[in-house]
């Protein structure tokens, strides 16, 4: 048990690490590598919030709440949402194809507010991670150590792409690789300290899981939405960014029904 704690806490870092190295493999991002890689993973963070997020936090409450069960999920829903939007407002970061400074003005390099970014929008998946494995140990049969395995697993490949994304963008901005690959690590490093401080918390987060797992979902929905798309959908009309959706949503889905 100790290990597939351990594993599904790192595992998604491990993704990052990955998709970082390629910046020693690829010199450019094309838009369409772009486009693909932003529309798997949010076909891939869409089906999450979903299958192991949404509906277990629904089935935490329903036999006592009732018809009444999507209050938490709603409020916890709208707590991710506006938990990232205030991130997106009070902390300056840049990403990586805008020269626009977004939050309030910083002296920071470029490179540092891409990293920030990026790590800002992996906090909800280590948070996620957190709180399925803090479910899974609190006795709830809704809520299995596998769910915790096959989200770590979805979000550690969507973050394989991710992390070429930024290491790559900023060696093409003029940073070199091994600085480039260094941010695009720490820009994941989040993700298992979020799971961690979570899981730790177990006994204290335990009333609250099924809120803090919609929390979760709404905060993925909303990089989706705020990030995600538009970077699948810019620049010349493709349906490479639409078809990867669907090939991160449907993967996401098989490994949900394999190890969930």
């Amino acid at each position: 048990m100790e290990f597939e704690i351990i594993f599904s806490i790192l595992i998604p870092f491990i993704g990052t690490i990955l998709g970082s190295a390629l910046i020693f493999v690829i010199k450019k991002m094309s838009d369409g590598i772009l486009r693909a890689f932003s529309g798997f993973a949010a076909g891939v963070m869409v089906a999450a919030s979903i299958w192991s997020l949404i509906i277990p936090s629904f089935e935490l409450v329903e036999e006592n709440m009732g018809m009444l069960s999507f209050l938490p999920v709603v409020i916890g829903l709208w707590l991710g949402f506006g938990f990232l939007m205030l991130l997106d407002k009070v902390i300056p970061h840049q990403h990586p194809d805008s020269d626009e400074i977004e939050g309030p003005r910083s002296n920071l390099k470029k490179s540092t507010m891409t990293s920030l970014a990026v790590a800002l929008h992996n906090l909800p998946e280590g948070i996620a991670v957190g709180v399925v494995l803090a479910s899974s140990q609190v006795g709830n049969s809704t809520v299995t150590i596998t769910m915790a395995i096959a989200l770590a697993i979805g979000i550690a490949v969507q973050n394989f792409p991710e992390g070429a994304i930024v290491s790559v963008s900023m060696n093409s901005s003029g940073v070199s690789k091994n600085k480039s690959f260094g941010l695009g690590v720490l820009s994941g490093a989040v993700e298992p300290l979020g799971a961690l401080i979570t899981f730790v918390l177990i006994d204290l987060l335990n009333p609250a899981l099924p809120y803090l797992l919609s929390f979760a979902a709404g905060a993925m929905l909303y990089v989706v939405v705020e990030e995600l798309v538009p970077e699948m959908t810019k620049g010349k009309h493709s349906h490479i960014g639409t078809i990867l959706f669907g090939v991160g949503f449907t993967l996401m889905l098989i490994l949900e029904v394999l190890l969930g």
